[in-house]
C-alpha cells in the first residue's frame, strides 16, 4: 500500500511540473502599460516587439565616442588672423568615428566591389568616377612621378591614407561602406541567404542597398532564419518576419562623414581629463572638468608637438606627422623626426583619449559641413551643423525611382510643403543666416571668393602643413569636387539611444526613497 501510494503522489506532482516546464517554451508576453492588452499576440492587437532591448553594436573599423559638452573654436590666438573660428560652448550627441583614416585598401576594396558588380561596359562611368585623382602629386617643380604611379597601387602604401579623393567621392565610399556592412550583418544573423555573396558578379542595380531592400525594391533570398519559425521577429500575422526593417534594430545606421562638431569633439578628447573616483560612491562617472583644454589632438604635452609622459623610451619623440618649417618634412638622415614623408602608416603615433589615431596630421580630412568664414553664434548649440538640404522619397512618378546605383531617389522638399511649420521653412538651409536673402551678406562664388553651397570644410591639417593647423579648432575649406594630395577623410555613424554605450545611463527615481542608475533592461 505504502508503495503504492508512493507512486501516485509522484503522478501527482509530476503532472503540475510537465505543464509548468511546457510553458517554460511559450513566448513571453509583454504587455502594455498604456492600454493593458498584451504584445506579441495575434488576438491581442497583433502589436510584435522585439524579441529584446537591441543595444547598437559597434560597425567595423568604428569606436564609441561618448557625446558631451565642449568649447568648439579657438582656444589660442588666431596668429592667422582668419577670424573664422569664434569659440562658443555646444553639446554633440554620442556617436562613432573611425580609428584610423581611411587607407588605400579600403577603397581598393570599394572599387573592386564596383568593378565586379558593375562589370558592363555601360557602367564604365560609375567605376571611372569613382577613382582615386593620382595626378594631385604632381607639382610644377618637383619629381612627384613615383607617387602619382604608385601611392594608391603599390601594396606598401596599403594602410597608408588614401587621398586624391573629392568629398563627393568621399560621400560615396560611406554609402557603398553602410550597405556592405548590413549586408554582412543580415546574412551573419541569417536573415539573408549566405550563397548571395557568390553571386554578385554583374548584378549592377540589383545589388544590396539597405534602403532598397527595407523597402522591398530588391529581393534578395532570405537566409534560414529568415523563415524559421525560430525567427523572432514576427508579422501581424504572427508569421517569421521574412525582410526586417529599422524596426527591428539589427541593421546599422549609415557609415557618413563627421560633422565639423564631432570631428572636433573626437579630436580634442577631453575624455582623459575627467578621471574616475574610486570612491563607492560615484564610481561609475567622472567629474565635469572643462578647464584641462590643450593644443592639439593629444593631452600629456598641451602645448608641444614632442612625447612627454611616463614611457621614457619615448621622450621626446614626435607625435604627429607634420612640416617643422620649410623644407623640413621629416627631419634629418639618422635621427628622422616623425619618420614620414610625405603619409604616414594610418595607425602611427599615440592615439588620442578616445583611441583615434592622426586626428592632428597625416592628412587633412573632410566633415560634412559646408565653409562660411565665422562659426555663426546664432548656430545651434546641440549637434551643430551647417549642410541641411531637406529631401524626400521621389514618386513624382507615382512609384519609387532608383538611380544609376540602384539607391533610392530622393528629390528636395518644397518650401511651399514646409511654409506652416515653426522649426524651419524652406528645406536648402546651406546659406542659413549667411549668404540668404535675409543675412544680407552674399558670396560671389567664382568671381570675389571660392566660399559658396559647395565648398566643405576641411579638418586636422597634413603632412605639409606646419604646426598652427595641426589644431583641431583651424578650418579650410575646398570645393566638394576638388582633391588634393593632402586631404584624406575618415567616416562616421550615428549613435542611436543611450549616451553610454549600454552601461547605466540615468536615473530611476520611481523607487521611494531611492535613485538606481538605469541603463537597458
Amino acid at each position: 500500500m505504502k508503495t503504492i501510494f508512493f507512486k501516485q503522489a509522484l503522478v501527482v506532482l509530476f503532472v503540475p511540473l510537465l505543464v509548468t516546464s511546457c510553458s517554460l517554451f511559450k513566448p513571453k508576453t509583454e504587455v502594455s502599460s498604456a492600454t493593458g492588452w498584451g504584445y506579441n499576440n495575434v488576438s491581442e492587437g497583433a502589436f510584435f516587439t522585439p524579441p529584446k532591448n537591441i543595444e547598437q553594436v559597434t560597425g567595423p573599423g568604428l569606436v564609441f565616442v561618448q557625446g558631451g559638452m565642449f568649447v568648439m573654436g579657438d582656444i589660442q590666438e588666431d596668429v592667422m588672423s582668419d577670424w573664422n573660428s569664434s569659440p562658443r560652448r555646444i553639446t554633440v550627441n554620442s556617436f562613432y568615428i573611425d580609428e584610423t583614416e581611411v587607407p588605400n585598401i579600403f577603397y581598393k576594396e570599394y572599387l573592386s566591389w564596383l568593378s565586379v558588380v558593375f562589370d558592363d561596359p555601360a557602367y564604365a562611368t560609375i567605376n571611372n568616377l569613382a577613382r582615386p585623382d593620382s595626378l594631385v602629386w604632381r607639382e610644377e617643380l618637383s619629381f612627384n612621378e613615383p607617387l602619382v604611379e604608385h601611392y594608391f597601387h603599390h601594396p606598401s602604401y596599403n594602410y597608408f591614407p588614401v587621398v586624391g579623393v573629392t568629398w563627393k567621392q568621399a560621400q560615396d565610399f560611406c554609402l557603398w561602406r553602410s550597405d556592405r556592412v548590413n549586408e554582412k550583418l543580415l546574412i551573419q544573423k541569417g536573415y539573408l541567404d549566405k550563397e548571395t555573396i557568390a553571386s554578385i558578379q554583374g548584378i549592377g542595380v540589383e545589388a544590396f542597398n539597405t534602403k532598397s531592400y527595407i523597402l522591398g525594391e530588391i529581393t534578395p533570398d532570405p537566409g534560414k532564419l529568415a523563415i524559421s519559425l525560430k525567427n523572432p521577429f514576427k508579422n501581424a500575422d504572427g508569421s517569421p518576419k521574412e525582410r526586417l526593417s529599422n524596426d527591428d534594430g539589427i541593421m546599422l545606421p549609415d557609415y557618413r562623414l563627421p560633422t565639423e562638431a564631432e570631428w572636433e569633439y573626437a579630436a580634442m578628447a577631453y575624455k582623459g581629463g575627467n578621471y574616475e573616483p574610486k570612491t563607492k560612491a560615484i564610481k561609475e562617472r567622472g567629474e565635469e572638468l572643462i578647464t584641462s583644454s590643450h593644443q592639439f589632438a593629444w593631452r600629456n604635452n598641451r602645448t608641444g608637438i614632442r612625447y612627454k609622459g611616463n614611457i621614457l623610451s619615448l621622450e621626446g619623440a614626435m607625435q604627429a606627422n607634420f612640416k617643422r618649417g620649410d623644407g623640413d618634412y621629416m627631419g634629418i638622415s639618422g635621427g628622422l623626426n616623425d619618420n614620414a614623408c610625405p603619409t604616414a602608416y594610418i595607425k602611427s603615433y599615440f592615439p588620442n583619449d578616445f583611441g583615434v589615431y592622426n586626428m592632428s596630421g597625416n592628412v587633412s580630412e573632410w566633415v560634412a559641413d559646408i565653409y562660411r568664414p565665422n562659426s555663426p553664434q546664432d548656430g545651434e548649440d546641440f549637434n551643430y551643423f551647417r549642410g541641411n538640404v531637406f529631401t524626400k522619397m521621389d514618386l513624382r512618378s507615382g512609384k519609387m525611382e532608383r538611380d544609376s546605383l540602384g539607391r533610392i531617389k530622393n528629390t528636395s522638399v518644397l518650401d511651399a510643403e514646409t511654409k506652416t511649420r515653426r522649426n524651419y521653412q524652406t528645406n536648402d538651409l546651406r546659406n542659413f543666416l549667411d549668404g540668404d536673402v535675409g543675412s544680407g551678406v552674399a558670396y560671389g562664388y567664382g568671381t570675389t571668393t571660392l566660399i559658396g553651397d559647395k565648398t566643405r570644410v576641411i579638418k586636422g591639417g597634413s603632412w605639409a602643413d606646419m604646426q598652427y593647423w595641426l589644431m583641431p579648432a583651424t578650418r579650410r575649406y575646398l570645393e566638394e569636387d576638388q582633391s588634393k594630395s593632402t586631404i584624406g577623410f575618415r567616416c562616421a555613424m550615428s549613435r542611436l539611444g543611450s549616451q553610454t554605450q549600454g552601461a547605466a545611463d540615468g536615473y530611476d527615481f520611481s523607487t521611494k526613497g531611492k535613485a538606481r542608475r538605469t541603463g537597458l533592461f
